[in-house]
């Protein structure tokens, strides 16, 4: 019995080291889950929003989707502002990554059909703490809202 538990103990890192994302992977997506926190309501749209935009930008399967989506989760948990996915980002994304990025938090923002003020003012941080400017951050904004078939601003 002894043997079993010291086995189980044994199993549980290899388990967890399986399962860890690159930083700059875990920094978008934590990106992207708080974008959605951000009016309140993260609910099952969102998600799947989150979920199909790490697929799509990062060649995810549905699985590790999920997983990156729960540890992106357990980030927000404890993160208290933005600068370490940020900066993290600066530094694994090339410029272009980083506007697809601005984009992917632009789809969640607006995948409720709706813009609150805090997840606008959360973006311009973003946008700007990752060095995509205005302009380019404007044009993911409508290439998003394009996306998701939304009309007039």
């Amino acid at each position: 019995m002894l043997n079993r538990i010291k086995a189980l103990f044994a199993e549980a890192p290899e388990k967890g080291e399986e399962k860890s994302f690159d930083e700059g992977l875990v920094a978008a997506a934590a990106l992207l889950v708080r974008a959605a926190l951000m009016d309140s309501d993260f609910g099952a749209v969102e998600r799947d929003v989150i979920s199909s935009a790490l697929r799509q930008s990062f060649g995810l399967s549905e699985e590790e989707a999920a997983l990156l989506l729960a540890e992106a989760e357990a980030e927000n948990a404890e993160a208290t502002d933005l600068f370490r996915w940020t900066s993290k980002l600066r530094e694994e994304f090339d410029h272009a990554r980083r506007v697809q990025l601005i984009e992917r938090l632009w789809e969640v923002v607006y995948a409720d059909g709706r813009l609150d003020d805090f997840e606008a003012n959360l973006l311009r941080r973003v946008a700007g703490l990752i060095y995509v400017p205005d302009r380019e951050s404007g044009a993911a904004r409508q290439r998003a809202r394009q996306k998701l078939g939304l009309d007039g601003n």
